[in-house]
């Protein structure tokens, strides 16, 4: 259905790289899971009275309190498809995480309302009668909730959105609590078991853990989290299929929400080679990852001494040291700067954050062994962090 409708009302559907084509699609999905849940709230609503069941009115009201994520999730996507202007020069895209925050508060509360609504069943029980239409009306619903789990996993996938992947999973739940609603309400029908209210319980659980893991899915991107694997593979591949750039580091990744995103790295060339040639790599550079992967690019130029073999020498002899302490560590803006008294050998090393050793240790180690490289060797050790 979403397909169909897609193809009726989204112009150029099939471009999801667009950002408005992204906003279309997430309000599509949106009013089409508000039309779906107002339905599936009002049959069980409905049901939940005719048998008397806390566990199925419990589930009813999830269901509302989804319509209601829905019609957040929607006005999020239509913040988040502003155009920057003077306040927010790289855009509104993070509301689309805020507004997915905001979601997922809403589904714990309503986890922990349903709880106490289930605790106070459990300790004043009252029979259950599982009529034919209720039944009915659950086992449609399982059905109903399955197909949005399905469509939103797959519009969530094709255009990138943490939003549509939590809405997913929050669906993914409802199913389950669903089916878990209608064996107890078989159960107590065929058997003397008051379970009606443990069942609420176990629904609410579901409901609080779909909170939580949407939480999770849309604070990581607003606190900030590592870039794809598959998408700095992609940035790699752009940036040294140009020949003039032999090596790239300090690639950092800024995610201002979906098709916004900025990075910056560091690109190095041949100290030898033509300034004015170079930068002009840089520039067809930055320009080309622009429009392969919609993102802004800033690349430093970084000289690199070729054609020293003490550089070339003494950066290998380090590196083999460095692989001792760390296949993870890595050492970049190496170079060595004679002087009157001394020789400093300066270099940044490129840490994890989880890491074993601390800063200082690694400093101290690898400043000890520069020293016994030569007689005057002084080691300059700069540290940074790996943001990929």
């Amino acid at each position: 259905m979403i397909s169909l409708l897609a193809k009726i009302f989204i112009k150029d559907y099939t471009n999801t790289g667009d950002n408005r084509v992204r906003g279309a699609y997430g309000s599509l999905c949106s009013i089409v899971g508000i039309f779906l849940n107002v339905l599936l709230f009002i049959g069980k609503y409905v049901a939940g009275i005719i048998s008397g069941s806390i566990a199925v009115t419990a589930d009813a009201f999830n269901n509302l309190s989804d319509a209601g994520s829905s019609v957040i999730t929607l006005v999020g996507f239509k913040l988040a498809g502003k155009e920057p202007d003077s306040h927010h020069p790289f855009g509104h895209g993070r509301m689309e995480y805020i507004t997915g925050f905001i979601v997922s508060v809403i589904i714990m509360l309503m986890g922990f309302e349903l709880a106490s609504s289930s605790f106070d069943k459990i300790l004043h029980p009252t029979p259950v009668d599982a009529s034919v239409l209720s039944i009915v009306i659950l086992i449609a619903s399982i059905g109903v909730k399955a197909y949005m789990a399905i469509y939103n996993r797959s519009i969530g996938k094709k255009i990138h959105s943490p939003a549509m992947s939590a809405t997913s999973a929050d669906s993914l739940s409802d199913t389950i609590a669903t089916a878990v609603v209608l064996i107890s309400t078989f159960v107590q029908q065929f058997s003397s078991f008051e379970i009606d209210g443990w069942c609420g319980i176990a629904v609410s659980l579901f409901i609080f853990r779909a909170g939580i893991l949407a939480a999770r899915d849309t604070l990581s991107p607003l606190l900030g989290q590592p870039p794809e694997e598959k998408f700095v593979e992609q940035i790699k591949s752009i940036v040294l299929s140009h020949k003039e750039i032999i090596g790239m580091h300090d690639l950092v990744v800024h995610d201002y929400g979906p098709g916004q995103v900025m990075i910056t790295l560091h690109g190095e060339v041949d100290r030898r080679g033509d300034i004015s040639l170079l930068h002009d790599v840089i520039d067809t550079t930055e320009r080309e990852l622009k429009e392969k992967l919609g993102c802004i690019a800033v690349i430093h130029m970084d000289p690199v001494a070729l054609d020293d073999e003490n550089v070339i020498k003494y950066k290998r002899i380090i590196t083999e040291k460095l692989a001792e302490l760390g296949t993870n560590l890595s050492i970049h803006d190496f170079r060595i700067v004679p002087g009157p008294s001394h020789t400093n050998v300066i270099f940044d090393v490129c840490i994890p954050y989880d890491f074993a050793l601390s800063d200082e240790e690694v400093t101290a180690k690898l400043a000890g062994f520069v020293s016994s490289l030569g007689e005057n060797f002084y080691a300059v050790i700069t540290i940074d962090r790996c943001y990929i």
